[in-house]
C-alpha cells in the first residue's frame, strides 16, 4: 500500500489501540490514536485520514455520533466500527448511517488487516472515479463550452500552465477560440483583475505596429498629433495577449524579444526606457516552425515565446460538442431575436455533426445566427440551416434509404405509378429494413436513439429488432 495512506485509531482502551498498531506496523501506514471523541475530531477536522477505526463506546461521547458527524460534514473519511457490543441489528443500523465495514471485538490480526486494505483500496478507486468524472463533467470552463478528450487536455494544460509567468504559445485554425483561451490562461492566473490587452498582428498595417505596441511620443512621425500609450503599457501588471503573432515584420520580431528579455521598451520616436511587469500570451493559425524554416519567423523568438504550447483542436474534431456549442448559441440569439427556437431536429443535429466545419466555431456562430434571424419554429429543421451544410444529408446513406423507401409509397398516393420493370429484383423488406437501420446506427456512429429520431421510429424498436438479429445469428 501506498505510504500516504493515514489510519486514524479511535480507542480509549491503550492495550487494544496499542495491539491494532501492532496488527499493522508491517502495512506502510501512518497510524495516529486518539481515545477520545473530542480529539478524534480536532484530529479529523485538520487533516482528514484516509479512514478511521472506531470504537463505538468512548468515554465522553457515543461512536456513532462521531460516525454521523462525519457524514454530515462530507469528509471523505472510510469509516470502520469496532465494537464489543455486536448485532446483526446495530450493524445494520450503522451501515445506514454511512459506516463502511464493521469489525466485532476480539479482532484477529487477519481480519483487520483484510478490512483495512478493501477499505482503503474501495477508497482509493472511488477518489479515482471522482477524479476521471470531474475531468468529464466539465462541460463549460471559462469561456469555452465542450466536454470532449481534446478539450478536457486543454483545460488541464490552462489549468497548469495559468498560476505561473511562462509564456504560452497557442495554435490553432481559424476560428478555434484562441483569444478565449489566452483570457481563461488570464482569468486563472494571479493577473486576473489586472488589465487583459489583446492586439491582433496580422490586422494592423506593418508601419503602425511598432506604435500599437511600445506607443509613440507627439510628433514622431506624420498624423502623431499627440503622445500615445502602447499595448505593452497599458498591459502593465496584467496580460498582454498577440494575436497572429507570425504576421509581425522581422524588424518588429527582433525589438520585441528584447523587451521580453528585458521587461523594457521604447516609445516610437523617444529615446528613454520604460519598464513594465507584463505576461506575453501569443498565438497563430500557422505551423509556426514553417514559419521559422522559411525565414519569416526569428528562430530566436520562437523559442523565446514557445515554453507552453496549446494547440487547440479543430470543431471537427470534437463531436457531440458540436451541438452543445450550437444549443448555446441558438438559445442565446433566439432570445436576441425574440424567436421560438428551442433545439434541433435529429436531422439537423446530423448536419451540424457530420460537416467538415472549415472556420470552426466562428463559422458555426454564423451558421446558428443566420438560421434564428431568417426563420421561426420551435426546432431547428434541415430546410433552415443555410448553405453548404445543405450537402450533409445528400450524401449519408440512412437519408438515401428513406428516400427510396418513401418515393414508391408517394407514387402510389399521386396515382402515377410506373410499372415495375421485369429485371428489377424483387428483396425481402425485412432485409431493406435491416440495412436502412443498420446505415442509420452507422450515421449516427452508434447513437440509436437519434438514429431511431431519423427513421422516425421508437429507440426501442431498433434495440428490439438487434436483438433479434444477435439471436438469430447465434441459431
Amino acid at each position: 500500500m501506498p505510504e500516504t495512506n493515514r489510519i486514524l485509531v479511535i480507542e480509549d482502551s491503550l492495550p487494544l489501540a496499542t495491539l491494532y498498531l501492532e496488527y499493522l506496523k508491517d502495512q506502510h501506514l501512518h497510524i495516529k490514536h486518539v481515545d477520545t471523541g473530542a480529539e478524534a475530531k480536532r484530529v479529523i477536522s485538520d487533516n482528514p485520514p484516509d479512514l478511521i477505526l472506531l470504537d463505538l463506546k468512548l468515554p465522553d461521547m457515543d461512536g456513532q455520533d462521531i460516525l454521523e458527524w462525519v457524514k454530515n460534514e462530507g469528509i471523505p473519511s472510510a469509516v470502520c466500527i469496532i465494537t464489543g457490543h455486536g448485532s446483526v441489528d446495530l450493524a445494520v443500523d450503522l451501515m445506514r448511517l454511512g459506516a463502511d465495514d464493521f469489525l466485532e471485538k476480539p479482532i484477529t490480526a487477519g481480519r483487520l488487516r483484510t478490512s483495512v486494505h478493501n477499505l482503503l483500496e474501495r477508497s482509493r478507486l472511488e477518489h479515482l472515479v471522482q477524479d476521471i468524472q470531474t475531468t468529464f463533467e466539465r462541460e463549460r470552463y471559462e469561456g469555452f463550452i465542450g466536454s470532449c478528450l481534446p478539450m478536457q487536455a486543454t483545460y488541464r494544460i490552462i489549468d497548469a500552465a495559468a498560476p505561473s509567468k511562462a509564456t504560452v504559445f497557442i495554435t490553432g485554425e481559424s476560428g478555434t477560440g484562441k483569444e478565449v483561451c489566452a483570457e481563461a490562461i488570464h482569468n486563472r492566473s494571479p493577473r486576473k483583475g489586472k488589465p487583459f490587452i489583446a492586439i491582433n498582428c496580422g490586422a494592423i498595417p506593418h508601419d503602425l505596429m511598432e506604435s500599437e505596441i511600445f506607443g509613440h511620443v507627439k510628433g514622431a512621425f506624420t498624423g502623431a498629433a499627440a503622445e500615445r500609450k502602447g499595448a505593452a503599457a497599458q498591459a502593465d501588471g496584467g496580460t498582454l495577449f498577440l494575436d497572429e503573432v507570425c504576421e509581425m515584420d522581422l524588424e518588429l520580431q527582433k525589438k520585441l524579444l528584447r523587451f521580453i528579455q528585458s521587461g523594457r521598451f521604447q516609445k516610437v520616436g523617444s529615446s528613454k526606457e520604460e519598464a513594465v511587469d507584463i505576461r506575453i500570451l501569443c498565438a497563430t493559425n500557422k505551423d509556426p516552425m514553417e514559419e521559422v524554416n522559411a525565414k519569416r519567423f526569428r528562430e530566436d523568438l520562437y523559442y523565446r515565446l514557445h515554453v507552453v504550447p496549446l494547440q487547440l483542436p479543430p470543431l471537427r474534431t470534437r463531436g457531440d460538442d458540436i451541438l452543445a456549442i450550437a444549443q448555446q448559441f441558438l438559445l442565446t440569439f433566439a432570445e436576441e431575436e425574440g424567436k421560438r427556437f428551442e433545439g434541433f431536429t435529429p436531422e439537423a443535429e446530423v448536419m451540424l455533426r457530420h460537416y467538415d466545419w472549415p472556420g470552426n466555431v466562428r463559422q458555426l456562430q454564423n451558421v446558428i445566427r443566420n438560421t434564428v434571424v431568417l426563420h421561426d419554429d420551435i426546432l431547428v429543421r434541415p430546410h433552415h440551416i443555410p448553405p453548404p451544410l445543405d450537402t450533409v444529408l445528400a450524401d449519408k446513406p440512412a437519408t438515401r434509404y428513406r428516400a427510396e423507401t418513401e418515393a414508391p409509397a408517394a407514387a402510389e398516393h399521386s396515382g402515377d405509378v410506373s410499372p415495375v420493370p421485369a429485371s428489377t429484383t424483387i428483396r425481402p423488406l425485412a432485409d431493406i429494413e435491416r440495412e436502412a437501420i443498420e446505415h442509420a446506427i452507422a450515421v449516427c456512429e452508434g447513437n440509436i436513439p437519434r438514429a431511431a429520431g431519423l427513421l422516425e421510429v421508437s429507440p426501442s424498436t431498433i434495440y428490439r429488432k438487434k436483438q433479434t438479429w444477435e439471436q438469430d445469428a447465434v441459431e
